[in-house]
């Protein structure tokens, strides 16, 4: 049986914690170690009148049971008042549930100034002020954890419910920003989406179905987003009856409404294309606003490549059948010794399925097949065999099918003058070529050694924005040692034969000592690690991937990967340990879902 969780030493803060859901969290928080302060004005469900009364009982009950409490009667609007209760009687605070609200439902017609600014200010303004003022102790101590409580209105709609609705949607774009910018001290921000009977809901929900949605159901969940072992960070949670589920905001692929940049957008393409536009079925979720802007870019890509107006595609195709999945998967570390890796390497498994990298070898093979670089650079002096890998973007679309016929197309996006080297930018693509399916798409940092210089821009719009790790320990660690044959086998099951990982001529020449193993292979790896961590090897949860290549590694070396989880986003280290040398940095992937098993969690 697992250990049980608490919070002893913890210091919370419930607001409208008399009633309800506020009271259960608090109930809850107390009843495992945590000391609480209990915030409720003591006024009816539409915010008329006042009362100690409400806020005391919550108090008595959590004493008599042997739990610690006080009471605050503020107003959320007073927020630093409610966080000096918690500073006066324990200290300091480390936890904050924005729970407290009220309704003013009426029709929008009908609806008052008064009606909506006194919704505003409880809910959204109110909230604000509270974790405004709880915030500096946050920093300073680099914890804590915060929940807003938002509502079904806001994620669909109510009648009657305008003001209400709006201000429950503005918590989660709070949410959203504190969740970036708390995210250096250690300080966690998520959403509870919660339906259960209460004050607010009492009358308004047949009688029958108030009494199911208890706030004990509900409780549960919130305190786990505020334990010290959950990760979640900028999450919507809904929860009710005993259910529980993360929401998303999502959006569709779109469509281009013109042929070229210099073209304008007609009233008439937006309405033949519209069905492609609100077309939902293959929706995306971006985790940053810079995620969302690097999509956006890449519609500039495709504008910018029309208008030019070139007739030249450069394009390779390759075949693939079963064996060389499996060739791919041993290539980069995979063992039948390990359960969850044994679906990429039988073909007969029932979940037998293509590691989710394995389409990352198409790029550089078409970038480096075709003359995609010269016809780009027109520039004679880049010695191609000196080319080494220096960043890499990955993202698969649609399951990898474990046979097809493929085409990648290359793209030249960019070169960068970084002093002495060239950082050229090339974007790639892979379609089933049956079905015409775009499969995944991704982004080639190359460094060209001793190209640099030249007088070039330092800065793109087509760079893919990278992110520090976590300033922590690492939730998980796996160490594994590759072979002295890695890079001679990942050479020829890639596809990449360079010579520099093999011959040791080539590589003196270029300014290693010895061949250097592939930055994908080790990259393999390091994706193997952190897909059987955290989501049981399960290649569907795969969505897509970044990673930096900052040193070489010698074949044979000990592969050590750090990895720590914010959300669906696990950031990743690569280190060698021979040397102690950080060989791939500023590097995540995300996941469509997260499924630690039995077997990661005794690592």
């Amino acid at each position: 049986m697992s250990s049980e969780l608490r919070f002893d030493g913890k210091v919370v803060v419930v607001t409208g914690s008399g009633a309800g859901l506020g009271r259960a969290y608090a109930l809850a928080f107390a009843a495992r170690g945590a000391k609480v302060v209990i915030n409720d004005l003591g006024s009816g469900r539409h915010g008329d009148g006042s009362s100690t009364k409400v806020a005391d009982q919550v108090v008595d009950e959590i004493t008599k049971n042997g739990g610690i409490a006080v009471a605050n009667y503020d107003s959320v609007l007073d927020g630093d008042k409610i966080i000096k209760t918690a500073i006066d009687a324990f200290g300091k605070i480390d936890i904050l549930i924005n729970n407290a609200g009220i309704l003013r439902d009426k029709s929008f017609v009908k609806m008052s100034d008064n009606d909506w600014n006194i919704i505003q200010d409880v809910h959204l303004k109110g909230s604000m002020k509270t974790t405004h003022a709880a915030w500096p102790y946050f920093r300073k101590q680099k914890y804590g954890k915060i929940i807003f409580t938002s509502s079904n209105a806001a994620l669909y709609g109510n009648f009657g419910q305008a003001n209400y609705s709006a201000a429950k949607m503005g918590l989660i774009g709070l949410a959203n920003t504190l969740s970036i910018e708390g995210q250096s001290s250690n300080i966690s921000t998520n959403v509870i989406v919660p339906t259960a009977g209460s004050r607010l809901t009492e009358g308004i929900v047949p009688p029958d179905f108030w009494k199911e949605l208890k706030p004990e159901l509900i409780a549960p969940i919130v305190l786990w987003l505020c334990h010290d072992d959950c990760q979640e960070n900028g999450s919507i949670i809904e929860s009710a009856l005993g259910w529980a589920g993360k929401c998303h905001i999502v959006r569709s692929n779109g469509v281009i409404l013109r042929k070229n940049i210099n073209d304008p957008v007609t009233l008439e393409a937006v309405r033949d294309n519209w069905s492609s536009v609100t077309d939902m079925s293959n929706a995306q979720r971006f985790e940053t606003i810079a995620e969302e802007a690097a999509d956006l870019m890449g519609v500039v890509d495709k504008l910018s490549q029309s208008s030019q107006q070139t007739d030249k595609t450069y394009s390779v195709k390759h075949t693939y059948n079963f064996k060389d999945a499996i060739l791919y998967a041993l290539s980069i570390g995979a063992s039948i010794k390990d359960p969850r890796e044994f679906r990429y390497l039988y073909e007969s498994n029932d979940n037998f399925s293509v590691f989710p990298t394995y389409y990352v070898v198409y790029g550089p093979l078409a970038a480096f097949e075709t003359t995609l670089i010269h016809d780009s650079l027109q520039r004679d002096d880049i010695n191609l065999a000196g080319a080494v890998h220096g960043e890499q973007y990955l993202k698969v679309l649609k399951t990898i099918p474990v046979e097809a016929n493929v085409e990648t197309r290359v793209y030249f996006q960019d070169i960068l003058d970084k002093g002495r080297h060239a950082f050229v930018l090339i974007k790639h693509e892979t379609y089933e070529v049956d079905s015409g399916d775009k499969i995944s798409e991704g982004q080639i940092v190359a460094i060209f050694q001793g190209a640099g210089g030249f007088g070039g821009k330092k800065k793109s719009i087509h760079e893919i924005p990278s992110y520090e790790m976590p300033k922590r320990k690492a939730d998980f660690t796996v160490i594994q040692k590759t072979s002295v044959e890695q890079a001679a086998f990942y050479r020829l099951t890639s596809g990449d034969t360079n010579p520099l990982h093999i011959d040791p001529d080539v590589a003196k020449m270029v300014g290693f000592k010895q061949p250097i193993q592939h930055g994908l292979c080790s990259l393999g790896f390091s994706v193997r690690h952190v897909l059987n961590t955290f989501a049981s090897g399960d290649s569907k949860l795969f969505d897509c991937l970044r990673a930096r290549f900052s040193k070489p590694v010698i074949p044979g070396q000990t592969l050590k990967t750090d990895m720590w989880r914010e959300g669906n986003r696990i950031h990743f280290q690569t280190t060698t340990v021979e040397t102690n040398t950080p060989v791939i940095t500023f590097a995540h992937v995300d996941l469509k879902d997260i499924k630690i098993s039995e077997f990661a969690s005794k690592l």
